[in-house]
């Protein structure tokens, strides 16, 4: 599924009546940052887009899957049901996108070499975790920089500004949960 973010933010901004300055001011960023993205003249990093999403207020689970019908009653999601909400070289694969009501975000993770999710660094509510599965993950979180591997796992409370880098030179598969969801 491809998302063109630019067009979506714009309808959702103004279905909210929401102008572009406003959304600018509830999310911290610049009118022209808002007005860059809307017309795709730049791609922001997932970081930067949960920032303005945050300003809406919307996850980018709701933001990639907005309109699409789920069953309720679903338990297995193949890959090809797990929405991306990623770009840039780097793919969150959503389980359970469109569930109402959900506790927590449960992501297949793939990042492409060299892929990050950014200098600015995230931070919400909340916990995550998750489990390397294959590459190397540069993990930040405070002023901490740690490299994790196939196997190693990591904790923290999600209010820690934290930072993702796939530092090999293959892609690197990650396994995550947080809790509420904020994707």
């Amino acid at each position: 599924m491809t998302v063109d973010v630019g067009k979506r933010l714009a309808t959702i901004r103004k279905d909210k009546g929401l102008s572009q300055r406003v959304l600018a001011g509830r999310a911290g960023v610049t009118n022209s940052t808002i007005s860059l993205i809307e017309q795709n003249k730049v791609s922001p990093s997932v970081g930067s887009l949960k920032k303005v999403l945050d300003g809406l207020p919307m996850s980018l689970g709701d933001f990639f899957t907005m309109g699409e019908e789920h069953n309720q009653d679903e338990v297995v999601f193949r890959m090809d049901r797990q929405p991306n909400l990623g770009q840039g070289g780097i793919g969150f694969y959503l389980i359970g996108s469109g569930r109402r009501n959900r506790d927590m975000t449960i992501m297949r993770e793939v990042l492409q070499s060299g892929a990050d999710t950014g200098q600015d660094l995230l931070q919400h509510e909340g916990e995550e975790g998750g489990v390397v599965i294959r590459g190397q993950l540069e993990l930040t979180v405070g002023d901490k920089v740690q490299v994790l591997g196939p196997g190693d796992g990591y904790y923290f409370d999600s209010k820690q500004p934290h930072r993702f880098k796939n530092i090999g030179a293959d892609e690197l598969v990650i396994v995550s949960a947080n809790t509420p969801p904020s994707f």
